[in-house]
C-alpha cells in the first residue's frame, strides 16, 4: 500500500456506515477459542495486580468512592475545573457553597480504604457543615468559624491541588524529571506533555512553542532524561490549524516541527504529535509527512505520531503510518489510543448535519478497533507499536499476539492505572511509557477534569474497575462477539444527524474539513459569481416591467452580480388583489397538502444548496460557513413548521355536556405581508412565507433591497415545489413597496424582521385607518445584547464565544454580541487574550474559504458604523486592519464606563466592553433589561446558582449559557424577543403558527333531532 493508496481509503471510510467498517474489523479482532482462553487467564491476573493496587491507589480509591454517576463526583470533578483560576474570594465562596452544598458527603465518611480519601472526605464534611450554617455548635466549627472563610478556601485550594497532584506530574519539566526518576516510577519511560490546549492567540502559540523547546533541552540535557521523550500538540502551535488554513498553517507548522524535530534527533530523544479532532487528521498527516521527508532527519527514527482507534479511518491510518515510513526509511512511532474527544465528536456532527459519524457509537466497537489496528501495527516494518490504555483484556491481547516479541510498549496515563503494568515492566521485559502532563494546576484542571471524565466515565475499563457491582466476567467479555451479536449496528441511543429531531429529517450540512467536499464547494461558488443574475417582481407567477436596479458584491461593489426590477405601486395592487381571490381556496387546501408543499421546498432547497450558498456569498456578503448555516436554517424552517401544522391544524374535540359537539380549528387569516431583511436573506424569508403558508394564507413577499437575488430564487422553488403563483407574490423594492403593503385593508397580517423603528412605524401604519380590522403584527428586532462574564469562567472558552458571537457574519446578526460585561478581577487577562484572538482573524473576500470577516451589507451601513467608531476612537482597546477594497469595517473593540453608555444598537463587528464587581450580579442584569431590549443574553459562569439567578431575571428571549449567542437551531432554539426587541411568538418554536392562524369553535346540540341517543342507549352495568 502506497501513502496515497492509504489516503484514499481514509477518505472512503470517513463517514462509512457503522456495520460496514465493522465487519472489515471483527476478523481481525476475534480470537480463536484457545487463544481466548490464554488470554483471559492473563487478564484475570492482570486483574488481581490492579486489585491489589486499589488499597493504595489513591485515584483508584477515589474513583471508587466518587464515582461520576453521584453527585458528589460531579461536584467534585466541577470544582476542581473552576476553583483555582477564581481569584476573587467572593466568587470563591460562592463557587464552594454551589458545588459543595447539594451533595451528600456525610454518605461517605470513613467509607474509602484510602486515608487520603477519607481526609479529603472528612474535609469535605466539614466545609458542607460551615457552608451550611456557620453558626452551629461544635468546638472544631466554632473555631473554623472565627478563622473565617480563607480558612475553608485555602482547605479547598489545597484539595483542589492534591488532585492535580496525581495527574499532572510536575508544574515544570525539571520537577516531572524529579518525579519520573522516584523509585515507583521505576522502569518506566515518560512522555512529557507541555499542556499546551488548543492556541487562540498567536503569542500564545510562541508560548507553547518556547515550552516544547525548553522541555526537549532540559530532558535531553538531563541525566534523568534517558528513555524520556516530548509530546505536543499541533494546535497550540497554530491558533488557525484549521483546513479552511492549511494553505499557511501547514507549511508554518512543517518548519516549526522540523525546528523541533532536529533538536530531538540531536539528543536521540522521540519526539510524538498528538492526535487531535478528526476534521484536522488529513493536514497533519501532510505536516507529518513533510517533516518524516527531511533529508536532514533522515536516520532519526523518533519521530510519532497518535492514532485514535474510535475514528473509522484508524485502519487505515496505521496502513498510512507504515506506507510513509517505508517511503522514507523511517521506522515511525504509533502511540494508538482509544480516543479523547468522542462526545465532542458526536454533538459536531449532529450540530453541522453531517451525513454519518467520523467515529465508532459503541464503546465494544471502539475495541474491535483497537484490537484490529494493533494487529496491523505488530505486523508493520516500519512501525514501532506503542499500545496505550488501562483495559486488562486489551492488554493480555496484546501479549498473547506478540509472543516473545518487546519491541513495543504500553503506555499509560500518570494518575490512572496503577499495577496494570508494573509486573509487565519489571518481571516480564516489557516497556512502558507514562504520558505525563506537565504545567501549573490552575491553568490544567480543566484538562484533569477532561481526563478523569474520559478514564472514568461509567463505560470505561477504569471506572467499571472502580464499581464494586461490576463483575469480573463484565471486565473480561469480548467486545468482539458483542459487536457480532448486534451485526455492527450504531448504538440505538445515538441516532444519526439526519434522524436527530422527529417527526423530521435534520437538514444536510457540508463538511468542509473534506478536501473533496471543500473543492467542489468552492469550484460551485465561484461559478456561481460568475453568473450575471435578474430577478423581477412576480404577481401571479407574471414577470413584470419596469426600472431594472444593478445588484453588487458588498465585497467589491464595482463588480455588479445581477439586475433586479422592482415592484410598482399597481404591481403591489395586482399583487393583494389577486392573493385575495386565492386565499378561500388555499385556506379550505387540506393541511397535509400544504405542509407537503413546504417539504418539497425544502428537499428542493437542498438540491440546489450550492447555488443558493453562491448566492448568499456574493450578495449578501456571507462567509462560506455561514451560507451553509443559511441554507439549513432555511431548510428546517420548512420541514419544521410542515411537523406543527400537521399537529395544530387538526380540528380539536373539546370536552362539554352530554349531548354537545365542542369542536375547535384553525384557519389561515387571509393575505400575509412578509417583509425579510438582507442579513438572513433566505432563511429569514423562508422562514415567514413558509409559516404563513402552511398556517393557510397567501403571502405577498418583499425581500431586502439589499438582497432580492435570493429572494428570487427561493420563490421560484417555493412555486415549483407545488405552492401556487396566485397564493404567492414576490414584490422587491425599498421603503415604499413596504408602506403600500402594510398600508392595505387587504393586508390581514404581517411579519417583519429589521429595526425597531421600523417595526413602530408598521405598527402604526396598521392602526392609522380605524376602519380597518385589527390584524396580528410579528416582529423581531435587534438587542443590546450583552454577555456576562464571571471570574469561574474558562477564559479561553469565553473569548473563542465571545469572538463567534461578536464577529462572526461582520456582527449583522440580530443576536450577535453588542456588550462585554466582565467580572473586573479577570477582565485584563480575557482581554489581553481577546486582542489577541482578534488578531488571528482573517478579513476579505467571503468567497475566500480563509474569510472569517467579510463585508458589511452597503456602503450606508459602513459610512455610519465607520462614523460611529471614529467617535469613539479615544476608547478604542483594539482594532485591526481591512482590505482597501469592499464595504469592509474593521473589527474593534471599545470601552465604555458604564452599561447605560451603550444607547442603540451598531450593527456590525463592534463590541463594546464594561466591567463589573462580585457581589453586582443582580444590579448588571437589572441594568441591562432597564435599557428595553430583550433579544438575546450570554452568560459565562461554573456556578450554577450564578446561572439559575440570571435565568429568573433576565428579560430576554434566548438566554445562552457557557456557549455563544448566534446560531439558534430551529425546534431546539426558538429565537425571538421581546420589548424593543420584539413581538414574538418565536421563530422556530411550536407557538409561531399560531400567530398566523385564526382559532374558530363550532358548538352543535347533537340533542335538537330527537334526543341524544347515546345517552339514551347506555347499558346498566355493575359496579
Amino acid at each position: 500500500m502506497t501513502p496515497a493508496n492509504a489516503r484514499a481509503r481514509m477518505i472512503a471510510l470517513h463517514r462509512a456506515p457503522e456495520p460496514e467498517v465493522l465487519a472489515a474489523l471483527l476478523p481481525d479482532a476475534t480470537l480463536d477459542t484457545a487463544a481466548r482462553q490464554r488470554v483471559i487467564a492473563q487478564a484475570r491476573l492482570i486483574l488481581q495486580d490492579l486489585k491489589a493496587a486499589q488499597s493504595t491507589g489513591w485515584v483508584n480509591r477515589f474513583l471508587q468512592e466518587y464515582r461520576l454517576n453521584t453527585a458528589e463526583g460531579v461536584a467534585l470533578l466541577s470544582l476542581a475545573e473552576a476553583y483555582l483560576r477564581v481569584p476573587d474570594p467572593e466568587t470563591a465562596n460562592l463557587l464552594i457553597r454551589d458545588k459543595i452544598g447539594d451533595a451528600d458527603w456525610r454518605a461517605h465518611k470513613a467509607k474509602s480504604g484510602s486515608a487520603l480519601v477519607n481526609t479529603a472526605t472528612f474535609g469535605l464534611i466539614l466545609t458542607r457543615a460551615l457552608v451550611d450554617d456557620p453558626q452551629q455548635a461544635g468546638t472544631l466549627k466554632k473555631l473554623i468559624t472565627r478563622m473565617g472563610e480563607p480558612v475553608i478556601r485555602q482547605g479547598v485550594a489545597v484539595a483542589m491541588k492534591m488532585m492535580g497532584e496525581v495527574f499532572v506530574m510536575g508544574r515544570t519539566i525539571d520537577e516531572a524529571l524529579d518525579v519520573a526518576a522516584k523509585p515507583e516510577n521505576k522502569g518506566f519511560t515518560a512522555s512529557f506533555d507541555m499542556l499546551g490546549e488548543s492556541a487562540r492567540t498567536f503569542s500564545d502559540a510562541e508560548k507553547y512553542f518556547a515550552a516544547y523547546e525548553q522541555a526537549l533541552d532540559t530532558v535531553g540535557r538531563s541525566p534523568k532524561g534517558n528513555g524520556h521523550s516530548i509530546s505536543i500538540k499541533l494546535s497550540a502551535l497554530h491558533p488557525r490549524y484549521e483546513v479552511a488554513n492549511q494553505e499557511t498553517c501547514v507549511p508554518q507548522l512543517i518548519e516549526m516541527i522540523r525546528y523541533l524535530a532536529a533538536k530531538a534527533a540531536g539528543y536521540n530523544m522521540d519526539l510524538t504529535i498528538d492526535a487531535e479532532e478528526t476534521e484536522r487528521l488529513m493536514i497533519s498527516l501532510d505536516i507529518i509527512e513533510g517533516v518524516l521527508r527531511d533529508p536532514a532527519l533522515s536516520g532519526w527514527d523518533g519521530l510519532g505520531m497518535a492514532a485514535q482507534a474510535y475514528g473509522k479511518r484508524a485502519r487505515p491510518l496505521i496502513g498510512w503510518a507504515q506506507a510513509i515510513g517505508q517511503a522514507t526509511s523511517h521506522r515511525l512511532k504509533v502511540r494508538l489510543v482509544k480516543g479523547a474527544y468522542w462526545d465532542s465528536e458526536i454533538k459536531r456532527a449532529q450540530v453541522e448535519g453531517l451525513s454519518d459519524y467520523p467515529l465508532f457509537t459503541r464503546k465494544p466497537a471502539t475495541d474491535v478497533s483497537y484490537l484490529a489496528c494493533a494487529r496491523d501495527m505488530l505486523d508493520a516494518s516500519h512501525i514501532w507499536p506503542a499500545f496505550a490504555g488501562h483495559n486488562a483484556l486489551t492488554v493480555a491481547t496484546i501479549m498473547e499476539w506478540a509472543g516473545e516479541r518487546r519491541d513495543f510498549e504500553f503506555q499509560r496515563l500518570h494518575g490512572m492505572g496503577e499495577g496494570l503494568h508494573e509486573r509487565l515492566v519489571r518481571e516480564l521485559g516489557y516497556n512502558c511509557r507514562t504520558y505525563a502532563p506537565v504545567g501549573g494546576h490552575k491553568e490544567l484542571l480543566a484538562y484533569l477534569v477532561r481526563r478523569l471524565l474520559e478514564n472514568g466515565a461509567n463505560s470505561s475499563f477504569v471506572h467499571q474497575l472502580a464499581d464494586p457491582t461490576v463483575n469480573e466476567e463484565t471486565l473480561l467479555s469480548d467486545p468482539a462477539a458483542h459487536i457480532a451479536a448486534v451485526k455492527g449496528r450504531p448504538h440505538p441511543a445515538i441516532p444519526l444527524p439526519a434522524g436527530l429531531f422527529p417527526g423530521r429529517t435534520n437538514s444536510q450540512g457540508l463538511d468542509l474539513s473534506d478536501q473533496a467536499t471543500l473543492d467542489a464547494t468552492l469550484n460551485a461558488i465561484a461559478t456561481v459569481g460568475a453568473k450575471s443574475h435578474a430577478a423581477t417582481a412576480l404577481v401571479s407567477g407574471q414577470a413584470v416591467s419596469g426600472t431594472a436596479r444593478t445588484v453588487v458584491r458588498p465585497a467589491d461593489p464595482s463588480q455588479p452580480i445581477g439586475t433586479v426590477i422592482e415592484a410598482s405601486a399597481e404591481d403591489v395592487a395586482r399583487a393583494l388583489k389577486a392573493a385575495d381571490a386565492a386565499a378561500d381556496r388555499w385556506a379550505a387546501t387540506p393541511v397535509e397538502d400544504r405542509a407537503a408543499c413546504l417539504e418539497r421546498l425544502a428537499d428542493l432547497m437542498e438540491t440546489h444548496r450550492l447555488e443558493l450558498m453562491g448566492l448568499c456569498v456574493h450578495e449578501a456578503g456571507k462567509t462560506i460557513g455561514d451560507a451553509v448555516a443559511e441554507i439549513r436554517e432555511a431548510v428546517d424552517f420548512c420541514r419544521y413548521y410542515a411537523v406543527n401544522a400537521r399537529e395544530q391544524f387538526r380540528p380539536v374535540t373539546l370536552p362539554g355536556p352530554t349531548g354537545e359537539l365542542n369542536e375547535l380549528r384553525l384557519t389561515g387569516r387571509g393575505t400575509f405581508a412578509c417583509i425579510s431583511p438582507w442579513n438572513f436573506p433566505l432563511a429569514i424569508f423562508i422562514g415567514q412565507v413558509t409559516a404563513a403558508l402552511v398556517a393557510g394564507n397567501p403571502v405577498v413577499a418583499k425581500p431586502a433591497p439589499q438582497t432580492p437575488l435570493i429572494a428570487f430564487r427561493a420563490v421560484q422553488l417555493a412555486h415549483e415545489a407545488g405552492i401556487p403563483a396566485d397564493v404567492l407574490h414576490f414584490l422587491p423594492g425599498g421603503p415604499d413597496v413596504g408602506a403600500a403593503l402594510t398600508a392595505s385593508s387587504a393586508v390581514y397580517g404581517v411579519a417583519f424582521t429589521g429595526s425597531t423603528g421600523t417595526a413602530r412605524a408598521i405598527a402604526r401604519s396598521l392602526l392609522s385607518d380605524d376602519s380597518r380590522p385589527l390584524v396580528p403584527l410579528i416582529a423581531e428586532t435587534g438587542g443590546l445584547n450583552a454577555m456576562i462574564v464571571d471570574s469561574t469562567a474558562l477564559p479561553e472558552q469565553v473569548v473563542g464565544d465571545v469572538v463567534t458571537s461578536a464577529f462572526r457574519s461582520a456582527g449583522q446578526r440580530c443576536s450577535a454580541l453588542r456588550l462585554l460585561i466582565v467580572q473586573e478581577d479577570v477582565a485584563d487577562t480575557i482581554i489581553h487574550m481577546l486582542k489577541g484572538a482578534m488578531d488571528t482573524l482573517v478579513l476579505g473576500d467571503p468567497a475566500d474559504i480563509r474569510t472569517d470577516v467579510g463585508p458589511v451589507i452597503d456602503a450606508a451601513a459602513r459610512d455610519k458604523l465607520l462614523a460611529y467608531r471614529q467617535s469613539m476612537q479615544t476608547q478604542w482597546i483594539h482594532t485591526l486592519e481591512v482590505p482597501q477594497t469592499g464595504l469592509f469595517v474593521p473589527p474593534t473593540l471599545i470601552r465604555l464606563n458604564a452599561i447605560e453608555d451603550l444607547s442603540q444598537e451598531w450593527f456590525g463587528p463592534i463590541l463594546h466592553v464594561v466591567t463589573w464587581r462580585a457581589g453586582e450580579l443582580d444590579s448588571v442584569v437589572a441594568r441591562v433589561n432597564a435599557r428595553g431590549y430583550g433579544l438575546t443574553m450570554g452568560l459565562h459562569s461554573r456556578v450554577a446558582e450564578t446561572a439559575e439567578r440570571v435565568k429568573s431575571l433576565a428579560k430576554v428571549g434566548n438566554l445562552y449559557v457557557n456557549r455563544s449567542m448566534i446560531g439558534a437551531v430551529v425546534g431546539s432554539q426558538p429565537f425571538g424577543g421581546e420589548g424593543l426587541s420584539g413581538t414574538g411568538p418565536k421563530a422556530g418554536g411550536p407557538h409561531y403558527l399560531l400567530r398566523f392562524a385564526s382559532e374558530r369553535t363550532v358548538s352543535v346540540d347533537t340533542t335538537s333531532a330527537g334526543g341524544n341517543a347515546t345517552l339514551l342507549s347506555l347499558a346498566e352495568t355493575d359496579i
